[in-house]
């Protein structure tokens, strides 16, 4: 949880500072703000989601050292209903091939915290029995 977390928090600060690499990450063209559209609103809309995974990068260290884990268990659902929004998007053409990362980071953080959890629980079972 605390290296998503810090992976989260570095990904939300390379938005913040610079947007275009965020773009080229995901597998968007990124347009130079001279040909930019009236009213194309990417950046408004990168800034946001970079923001948000900034606190969200915070919320899971510090979930992280408090060993928060019904936060752990919660997040395992979202992240793979995540992982099919944007995979879907892909497949649809609604976003690049590229975008396919995002989903798949999802995806595959959600199943290995929810083996973790379910390791820890077993274990923890064990050792009382």
């Amino acid at each position: 949880m605390a290296v998503f977390g810090l992976l989260a928090a570095a990904l939300g600060v390379v938005g913040l500072v610079t947007p275009d690499a965020m773009l080229t990450v995901m597998g968007f063209d990124p347009i130079p703000d001279a040909n930019r559209a009236q009213g194309d609103h990417t950046l408004v809309f990168l800034t946001a989601s970079s923001m948000a995974a900034l606190n969200m990068g915070v919320y899971y260290v510090l979930a992280s050292l408090a060993d928060w884990k019904p936060f752990f268990r919660w997040t395992v659902p979202f992240r793979l209903l995540t992982c099919a929004v944007f995979t879907l998007a892909v497949v649809t053409g609604r976003a690049p091939a590229g975008f396919l990362g995002v989903g798949l980071w999802e995806g595959l953080g959600a199943v290995v915290t929810g083996a973790a959890l379910r390791f820890e629980n077993r274990a923890r079972k064990n050792a009382v029995a």
